[in-house]
């Protein structure tokens, strides 16, 4: 299975586990990324530099695994949106400022690879967030915690 990281994903865990106090944790963490079960968006890459000193490092240091989006995945994306209630995952903020959206994106390359999104956002009824946008398009979701569960990772 391949897991997707949102940009929230990526900030729990660099500002909950940090790389000095779980080293082993990291192991498997960069191995994932380097046998490709760990990717991400170039989406996430943009929303990183908003976050704390530490992640913007990193994420430079691995740049690779942040992937522009194929066709397929910008036709999922315009599905996406074309339902009324998920046109609320741009904010308008975010809109007015120009800042990168990586929501739809996220959920676009799991869907387009079969893969699995990882976030730690929740599922509301009736909300635009990432679950549920995934439950309506049939793409597996799951948070930090599942995923390391799914990768049978204990510490």
């Amino acid at each position: 299975m391949i897991y997707v990281f949102d940009s929230n994903t990526l900030s729990h865990l660099f500002d909950n586990f940090y790389l000095s106090r779980f080293p082993s944790l990291w192991e498997k963490f960069d191995l994932s990324i380097s046998d490709g079960t760990i990717i991400s968006v170039s989406e996430v890459y943009k929303e990183i530099y908003e976050h704390g000193d530490r992640l913007p490092k990193w994420t430079k240091q691995n740049k690779d695994i942040f992937q522009k989006p194929s066709p397929n995945e910008l036709v999922l994306v315009s599905e996406i949106f074309k339902v009324p209630h998920f046109q609320s995952l741009v904010k308008r903020q975010s809109s007015l400022k120009g800042k990168p959206v990586a929501d739809p994106f996220v959920i676009a390359k799991a869907w387009d690879i079969n893969g699995c999104v990882v976030t730690q956002e929740k599922e509301k009824p009736h909300a635009a967030k990432i679950p549920n946008v995934c439950k309506h398009f049939n793409v597996g979701c799951t948070d930090i915690e599942g995923f390391m569960e799914r990768e049978n990772w204990t510490f």
